[in-house]
């Protein structure tokens, strides 16, 4: 744990808040979905996403305790931080739009979330490594399976070519967020403990490429990347779309504080 704990703390809430805001909008899905199996499936991707970041929650309120801060328990962090106190990177909160517009902000999170957390399996901060070590094992299924999707849709009729080709577009200035690594980031990866996403911009921009060349489709050619400047959503600066996320979700613990189910 460094210091304070503090930059650790911050950084283990990129991971949770990203999961638990993509895990919400997937959640958006449930009785939608274009056919039964696909609604069961995003279903489970969602859940998997939610079990990753009650792990990464349950690390945080550790070293939130151990800091000698006030410590908040793990319903706490999720229900009721403001939108400026969630670290989750954009492209997790944006909205899911057509199916094409869903599949593309999955694809893009999938081919970085496998990478980034293969990297962290060998953090040298062992409850990092243990959990990324176990989220690798589900991100393994849900890269596959947004590729599969990417190339179904792509390689398929010419409209679903078309939406396709337009998601992956429009959502492209949102991936560069993903591999900017600010001060905090930097300080932990020069410990061993945080993932250099630096590094992975390379070989994630391999994987797309090949996924893309599949299914017919063309790399986005956008160079302006919101949030890569340090002023994103791993700094708290959020789309206007986080805050209708969270009105839905932090609802019952915002109106009826203290509730259990």
């Amino acid at each position: 744990m460094t210091a304070n704990g503090i930059p650790l703390f911050d950084y283990v809430l990129r991971f949770a808040d990203s999961d638990l805001v993509l895990a919400q909008r997937l959640g958006e899905w449930v009785g939608k979905g274009p056919v039964l199996e696909e609604d069961i499936a995003l279903t489970n991707v969602g859940l998997d996403l939610l079990g990753q970041a009650r792990l990464w929650f349950g690390y945080a309120v550790e070293i939130e305790a151990a800091s000698g801060r006030r410590g908040r328990s793990e319903d706490e962090l999720a229900f009721l931080r403001d939108g400026s106190a969630f670290r989750n990177l954009l492209l997790s909160e944006q909205p899911n739009g057509n199916y094409a517009d869903t599949t593309a902000r999955q694809f893009y999170f999938d081919q970085w979330h496998v990478l980034a957390l293969a990297a962290l399996s060998s953090s040298s901060d062992p409850r990092v490594a243990a959990i990324a070590a176990k989220a690798a094992k589900e991100a393994a299924y849900h890269v596959e399976r947004s590729a599969d999707w990417v190339i179904r849709l792509g390689d398929g009729t010419d409209e679903s070519h078309r939406k396709m080709q337009a998601s992956l577009d429009e959502l492209w200035m949102y991936t560069g967020e993903m591999f900017a690594a600010d001060a905090i980031e930097i300080g932990l990866i020069e410990n061993g403990i945080a993932v250099d996403v630096r590094k992975l911009r390379a070989p994630w921009l391999v994987n797309v490429r090949a996924v893309l060349d599949e299914a017919t489709l063309a790399l986005p050619a956008g160079l302006w990347m919101q949030g890569s400047d340090g002023r994103g959503g791993k700094q708290g600066i959020h789309t206007e779309h986080l805050g209708h996320v969270l009105g839905e979700m932090q609802f019952l613990q915002r109106a009826y504080p203290g509730q259990q189910w």
